[in-house]
């Protein structure tokens, strides 16, 4: 029953003009920035040769491509992922789905997996411009497919926020930007984190309470080619809290008021 509400979900984002024309706006977005990035490199590659440790095609044009395209889809996911629930509430439908044989669990995962499977379609896509290179050039794949990680582990946080921010109002648009103002407190903590770091000599082992809450400190070091399995941890514990959240929310909507 998951497979099928995943389906369905992900077949209505596909039959949406929205879905499509956000997936054309990305793709030239990305590929605009992978172009000027790699024009700057190739600019600045005479510089770098005589340097001993210089940075590399993967620093210089994969890594902040994917940083970049990270910053865009915090502003596309929740347009997303604003009508999963919203949408039924507003529609009165929910009640329709409540009476089918499925748990609300079943409906939760359905949905947020639709969302995935069309968010990483979209990786898909952008992973193409990297992999591109090794047409013509060397890169290091470790640290691409660290990142390729990071940006999906960070996009499946994204969706599951979003998912949350559905269930608690009937505007889709109240949703949206509820999600967008979530997500973005959550990936600017960090810069709150190291401003206290640098106050009080209270913070301890270079990292303070706020900035490990943050998206993009977790996110930073996979971009690098640095993995580490706590880094990994919180964005499953991030995805799984706000997926129980949604679940919860959604058996409390259940009941009659």
């Amino acid at each position: 029953m998951i497979k099928l509400i995943a389906f369905r979900e992900l077949k209505s984002l596909f039959l949406s003009p929205l879905a499509w024309a956000m997936l054309t706006v990305m793709q030239l977005i990305m590929c605009y920035q992978f172009l000027t990035q790699l024009e700057s490199y190739i600019q600045l590659q005479a510089k770098l040769s005589v340097l001993e440790d210089s940075p590399g095609l993967t620093d210089l044009v994969i890594a902040p491509l994917l940083g970049g395209s990270a910053i865009i889809l915090l502003l596309i996911v929740p347009l997303l992922t604003m009508r999963l629930i919203s949408e039924e509430q507003k529609n009165q439908t929910l009640p329709l789905l409540f009476s089918a044989p499925v748990s609300m669990t079943q409906i939760i995962l359905g949905k947020y997996l639709g969302v995935l499977g069309f968010l990483f379609i979209l990786v898909m896509m952008i992973a193409l411009m990297p992999f591109s290179l090794l047409l013509g050039a060397a890169i290091d794949l470790g640290q691409l497919f660290s990142a390729l990680l990071g940006l999906t582990l960070v996009l499946a946080s994204f969706a599951a926020a979003g998912l949350y921010m559905s269930t608690l109002t009937r505007q889709p648009a109240i949703a949206a930007v509820s999600s967008f103002g979530l997500l973005l407190f959550l990936w600017i903590i960090n810069w709150a984190g190291n401003s206290a770091e640098m106050e009080t000599s209270f913070a301890q082992d270079g990292s303070s309470v706020l900035s490990w809450f943050s998206l993009l400190n977790h996110f930073e070091p996979l971009l690098k080619g640095v993995f580490s399995t706590a880094d990994i941890a919180y964005y499953f514990l991030f995805i799984e809290l706000f997926l129980v959240l949604s679940i919860r929310r959604l058996e409390h909507l259940r009941l009659p008021h």
